[in-house]
């Protein structure tokens, strides 16, 4: 019972959250090119589905790390969509990189145009690559952070899944500085094969130290992925306490 009330919870929140995100868009777009407004709006919906006192815990770790002034490319693992709600938890504002099929989810699309994220159509590589590097630019020009999760699509294990070379293929022809991420516990949010919400479990979100531009445009693609890969295999593993 518990877990349908919240889960109404959730929705209504998205209604209100997607009808002042269209107010503020119209009013604000003028005065506001970097989606401010909408984003902070974004981060009260996550307060709304992850404040209430029984709902899971988060432990966020190494924001230390994170100058809230400058634009990164995030490098997250992928889990569940309770890492993108974990993300706002960041200082930062930011936008995601995500497949267009997204569009279809009631709420959420609205959400997504709304707040300017980069939607590609994965199955056009070439055509993918050049939005992301155009609206990435866009983005990074106006001190606006991209998200990304380099395995391309949620683990459906709780594994982390092997990198792609498009986000750092972006970061490098940006010349951008990217933030490592690494998210557990996501995944164990929702029980398995069912609605129920585990409210015991605790999510943690933690910084590693980020991969310079300098480093970034030195270093060869295939090994700038490699490093970030293993930086984000190994802490997820110390969290797991595999390490």
């Amino acid at each position: 019972m518990l877990s349908l009330i919240y889960w109404i919870w959730i929705l209504f929140s998205c209604l209100v959250v997607t009808i002042l995100s269209a107010i503020a868009l119209v009013v604000c777009y003028p005065f506001d090119k970097r989606r401010k407004v909408v984003h902070e709006l974004s981060r009260r919906l996550v307060w709304c589905i992850h404040g209430l006192p029984f709902m899971t815990r988060h432990r966020i770790e190494g924001l230390e790390k994170i100058d809230p002034k400058q634009p990164y490319v995030i490098m997250s693992n992928h889990n569940s969509m309770f890492d993108i709600t974990s993300m706002y938890y960041l200082p930062l504002q930011f936008r995601w990189v995500t497949k267009r099929e997204v569009m279809k989810t009631p709420f959420f699309g609205q959400l997504i145009f709304m707040h300017g994220d980069i939607m590609i159509n994965r199955g056009r590589a070439s055509q993918a690559m050049a939005q992301m590097l155009t609206e990435g630019k866009m983005w990074l020009d106006r001190g606006v952070s991209v998200a990304i999760f380099p395995e391309g699509t949620r683990s459906k294990t709780g594994e982390m899944g092997r990198f792609k070379a498009g986000g750092f293929m972006m970061a490098k022809e940006l010349g951008a500085t990217i933030l490592p991420v690494v998210m557990d516990g996501t995944n164990r949010v929702v029980k398995p094969k069912s609605f129920l919400f585990n409210w015991k479990d605790r999510i943690t979100v933690r910084v590693l130290d980020p991969i310079p531009a300098e480093e970034v445009a030195a270093a060869d693609t295939r090994d700038l992925l490699e490093k970030t890969e293993k930086l984000i295999r190994e802490n997820l593993d110390q969290i797991r306490g595999r390490a």
